[in-house]
């Protein structure tokens, strides 16, 4: 399931791409099939590397790849063991919001990416979120889960402070939202139950076959019930300080 659109991002040949919290690698892959990129993923997890590079692994068999490369790191979001200016996208999908102090990450992730270029952040909408987190104390309080809900101008005064330019929001993945709401009201834990098993069945459907009407369904729900908002922002090119 791919939240950020790389359609909003200005694309060039090369171009180095971190996929930082790259959990099982859909960006990274993602990233993988623009024109000669070299697709980064970061992650603290081994199990969700190991997932990713076989993704990747299964892209390069398929061809399914932009002519460039790719790799993963285990690596902690807020020490990235790459050089000042390292990359020319740096996407954070779905990761904030599993983060105590979220400081560190923001500061390496504006660290490495070169003046002129995007960060892709997204984060679960306030409102689907906050119902989730009222209809089950378990969503919130499971092992790795979400430990903060954002507002839409929180995140936008966060990076406007570090001195990024927002250039776009948009809503995503509207689909998804009544699918967890159903989880949180028959129990996370409960593997298997009828309604929430069909609806898993029709998501599965539907990123795989990519059919047009869900697709028109979801651009027209997306802005009331998307389970994500991506915002993209751009860091400036500051004046070099005089000699």
């Amino acid at each position: 399931m791919i939240t950020i659109n790389f359609k909003h991002i200005p694309i060039s040949l090369g171009m180095k791409v971190l996929d930082i919290g790259c959990g099982s690698g859909r960006h990274t892959a993602a990233a993988y099939g623009l024109p000669g990129a070299l697709a980064v993923g970061i992650d603290t997890n081994p199990g969700d590397i190991a997932e990713a590079g076989n993704r990747l692994m299964i892209h390069e068999r398929l061809g399914e790849h932009g002519g460039g490369r790719w790799g993963f790191a285990g690596a902690d979001a807020a020490h990235l063991p790459f050089r000042r200016h390292a990359f020319d996208l740096v996407l954070l999908s779905e990761v904030l919001e599993h983060i105590p102090d979220i400081s560190a990450v923001v500061r390496e992730s504006l660290r490495v990416l070169k003046p002129g270029n995007f960060l892709a952040v997204s984060v679960p909408r306030y409102l689907p979120e906050k119902i989730c987190w009222s209809i089950s104390r378990q969503y919130s309080r499971q092992s790795g889960g979400h430990v903060r809900i954002f507002r839409k101008r929180q995140v936008v005064a966060l990076f406007r402070s570090k001195g990024l330019q927002l250039q776009k929001i948009h809503y995503t993945h509207s689909l998804h939202t009544p699918y967890w709401w159903l989880k949180c009201i028959v129990g996370l834990d409960r593997e298997r139950f009828p309604v929430v098993d069909l609806y898993h069945r029709f998501l599965v459907w539907d990123i795989m076959k990519a059919p047009l009407i869900t697709r028109f369904i979801s651009r027209l729900i997306d802005p009331l019930l998307g389970k994500s908002m991506v915002f993209y922002f751009k860091k400036p090119i500051l004046p070099e300080p005089m000699a």
